[in-house]
């Protein structure tokens, strides 16, 4: 994809990686619109970049998917990248009382909702580009989030089969496989010692420029080129 020039709606884009893909594509002059559920979180960032277009949006609830495709379609018909970025990690046990609850809510956000985005979005005849943010454990899934690690691995293998149908329409499909990040996801402060997602984002943008459609770092770098026998043995040093 070119770097420049576009307009790029990416899904959770008020905080972790989609706020720094956001930044990121801001300086590399585009225009960039970012969605999410809390407006006060928008409104911040709109604050630090005036720039930056904001949507209130529950992905969640598929009328409200709708209803952003809708808006879109009438005042940025001119769309051309869709960043699937949104996601959500609990950290569970299949004994919890609200095991259930928790599950359908991650399959709805992490599956439903960026597969009926981009069934939506491919309608528009300027989109150009797909990104979908998967994980390092769609390959070797950690058992503290089993359905998380579940939905990445059920996203991976979609993008990868979604590359495919889209050839016809000459629409690419890139996926961001980033490792664990000092991110709030699945909480505040359970991943303070992991890398920060500032030198995620500057590796994957250099691969971006390389060409890449499988953009890595670190230890999902690791993930995609290992072998079986690789995978088990670090699911099991994970696992003691």
């Amino acid at each position: 994809m070119n770097l420049a020039n576009n307009k790029i709606l990416i899904t959770g884009g008020a905080s972790g990686i989609g706020l720094g893909l956001a930044e990121r594509f801001i300086q590399e002059n585009n225009t960039v619109i970012i969605c999410g559920r809390r407006a006060s979180l928008l409104e911040e960032v709109k604050a630090k970049f005036p720039s930056i277009i904001t949507k209130v949006c529950d992905l969640s609830v598929e009328t409200e998917r709708v209803a952003l495709y809708e808006w879109i379609k009438e005042n940025h018909s001119d769309l051309n990248v869709l960043v699937n970025n949104a996601g959500i990690q609990n950290w569970m046990t299949i004994t919890d009382a609200d095991f259930y609850a928790n599950m359908k809510n991650e399959l709805t956000t992490n599956i439903e909702a960026p597969l009926h985005l981009t069934s939506l979005f491919v309608q528009l005849p300027s989109l150009k580009t797909v990104m979908n943010t998967t994980s390092g454990l769609a390959f070797s899934p950690f058992a503290k989030v089993p359905v998380y690690s579940a939905t990445k691995a059920f996203f991976r293998s979609f993008t990868l089969s979604l590359r495919h149908l889209l050839k016809e329409k000459n629409i690419e499909v890139i996926e961001i496989i980033p490792p664990a990040l000092n991110t709030d996801l699945g909480g505040i402060g359970l991943h303070d010692a992991h890398p920060s997602v500032s030198s995620f984002i500057e590796s994957i943008f250099e691969q971006l420029k390389e060409g890449r459609q499988e953009l890595t770092f670190g230890t999902s770098e690791t993930r995609l080129n290992a072998s079986a026998e690789d995978l088990k043995n670090h699911f099991n040093a994970m696992h003691p």
